[in-house]
């Protein structure tokens, strides 16, 4: 079978061992060497971003320059690439106030990030709870937009603030253009947005940008090319993942990537963004904002999920995600299948058992380089 991007894929179905074997059969980069660490980038926003660089840092290099785990594939550059459309909330006040673009996202990952998470992560993450126009604030919003006034440039901000966190990587903007998240309904409407997009019963059919063009920043452009391991989600499908994808030339930039390039599936659908849809109508879905195959692996929790978990997100509108391992295959993409969900009340992605799996896969291929 060939797969996404025309690489060659194994019969379906492969054993856990098998999948990792056979990821050595992509094609070396042109002119590539080893290195000392896979170089990998994380593509996504909100909680699920977030998530995963938590289990990602534990591999990456520490502030002091020295690696943070004996894994045997560490990561040498870890870079986030960020969703920046929230309009709701902390993020939305300060993006219509200060002329700036949403910082939530962004402060996330940065804590996410940071060297270790004690008191100046709790600081960042902190929101008001009073104060008249505080209230409903967070700190670490407030501090990138001190930054942003100082500075008068929203990246070097988002740099200067990595740094009093410590931060084990880099992380970009989609863009810095301050665009509008605009939707078309199944109902033909057209709701412009985030915050109105995710409150819309109404069933999302296309996502796009106002301005419709926006320039993605050189370094994210750079870190796809050069990168071993691509990861997009887990996160809403249309404010977290699509978003990004819909920023000029980003697409186009996976599309080339030598990477490898894994599409991570939430475990639950989404009222609003996704409700009843499958892992394979997600990608589909994605695919359509694309216009092209960007993915080579799909990574699907198959863990069964307690009832009552299940019953508790029912009543929210979710449901689990059906993993349908072989529609996703029919259309080139290999599918990683296990267990991935952390134990608790809230449903999430093991972070670390998933930054161990990715990093298994991409560490095979670059072997094989």
């Amino acid at each position: 079978m060939s797969g996404a991007g025309g690489r060659t894929t194994p019969p379906a179905h492969p054993t856990h061992s098998e999948m990792l074997l056979s990821a050595t059969a992509n094609a070396p980069r042109p002119g590539s060497s080893r290195r000392a660490g896979l170089r990998v980038v994380a593509i996504g926003g909100g909680t699920g971003l977030s998530t995963l660089l938590r289990g990602l840092k534990r591999y990456a290099p520490s502030a002091a320059g020295t690696a943070a785990s004996e894994n045997p594939h560490p990561i040498s550059d870890l870079t986030a690439v960020v969703t920046v459309t929230d309009d709701g909330g902390s993020s939305g006040r300060l993006r219509k106030n200060f002329n700036m673009l949403p910082p939530g996202d962004l402060r996330n990952c940065m804590v996410a990030l940071s060297e270790d998470e004690g008191l100046m992560s709790q600081l960042f993450r902190h929101r008001f709870q009073s104060g008249g126009e505080l209230e409903g604030h967070n700190f670490g919003n407030l501090f990138v937009a001190a930054l942003t006034e100082m500075t008068g440039d929203f990246g070097h901000a988002i740099r200067l603030a990595g740094e009093v966190l410590a931060m084990r990587g880099f992380i970009y903007p989609a863009t810095y253009t301050n665009a509008t998240l605009v939707a078309r309904m199944a109902s033909g409407a057209v709701v412009r947005g985030e915050t109105n997009i995710t409150a819309s019963k109404d069933q999302i059919v296309e996502l796009s940008l106002d301005p419709p063009v926006v320039e993605p920043l050189p370094e994210t452009l750079a870190a796809i090319a050069d990168a071993d391991l691509i990861t997009l989600g887990p996160g809403s499908l249309y404010t977290s993942l699509i978003t990004n994808l819909l920023v000029e030339g980003i697409p186009e930039a996976l599309a080339a990537a030598r990477g490898t390039r894994v599409y991570i599936a939430n475990l639950m659908t989404q009222a609003n963004e996704s409700l009843h849809l499958t892992a394979s109508q997600h990608i589909e879905r994605i695919y359509k904002h694309t216009g092209q195959p960007v993915f080579d692996y799909a990574l699907l929790n198959t863990a069964p999920v307690p009832q009552s978990i299940r019953e508790r997100y029912a009543a929210e509108g979710a449901e689990v995600i059906r993993p349908d391992a072989d529609r996703i295959e029919s259309i080139g993409i290999r599918c990683i299948a296990g267990d991935f969900a952390a134990e608790g009340d809230v449903l999430r992605h093991d972070s670390a058992r998933v930054a161990q799996t990715l990093l298994e896969l991409a560490g095979a291929t670059i072997s094989d380089e």
